[in-house]
């Protein structure tokens, strides 16, 4: 006669020990990877649709503009007012909850005509844009029709984990900047000074 060997309580008791202290330390680091996620998932949306926005004003040779509606927490693409009676192509995100979004001042230029950009993270950082004055939390970045960016759009777009005490996985910020070229935006990982 054979006997089939089974799990006694106390093993399975013990096994499932071990299970709930092995998930309660990786758990807080769990946390912070699946927040970074979210931050570098956003940036890397908002950053495709600065290139598809570039890319569809060539195409269509219209200025197409990327609005940034820092209090409804969204943003979007839209041909520019007066080009199309409706545009079907029309695109807008809601921010995901745990983003915060910021919007900088157009490049300042020197007097030589050349951008201001000795140190470009303090210069993103230091330049945001208080629209609690003006009233008008919408902010464009415009695309003209030879997919140029505007004169007047923002330098940079920063996001930012929202009511984290740990820094980002990818650091403290990132911004959507333009490049050194300004012939399109590029994403920065900015690290604060602490």
């Amino acid at each position: 006669m054979h006997f089939r060997r089974a799990f006694t309580l106390i093993e399975l008791i013990l096994v499932m020990a071990l299970i709930t202290i092995v998930v309660s330390v990786s758990l807080p680091s769990l946390k912070g990877f699946f927040q970074g996620r979210d931050l570098d998932s956003e940036a890397r949306r908002f950053l495709s649709l600065t290139r598809y926005g570039a890319s569809r004003a060539v195409a269509e040779g219209i200025p197409i503009e990327l609005y940034v509606d820092t209090a409804q927490r969204l943003y979007g693409l839209r041909a520019q007012a007066g080009f199309l009676e409706r545009d079907p192509k029309r695109v807008e995100y809601k921010l995901l909850p745990e983003v915060l979004l910021e919007v900088t001042a157009a490049p300042q230029k020197k007097a030589s005509g050349e951008d201001n950009l000795d140190n470009p993270d303090e210069q993103f950082l230091n330049n945001t844009e208080d629209t609690s004055d003006t009233g008008n939390s919408i902010k464009v970045i415009r695309f003209t029709s030879d997919g140029f960016i505007g004169d007047k759009s923002p330098a940079a777009v920063i996001l930012r984990q929202r009511g984290d005490s740990a820094p980002a996985a990818n650091g403290d910020a990132i911004a959507i900047a333009q490049s050194a070229t300004r012939l399109n935006y590029e994403i920065r990982t900015l690290q604060l000074q602490r």
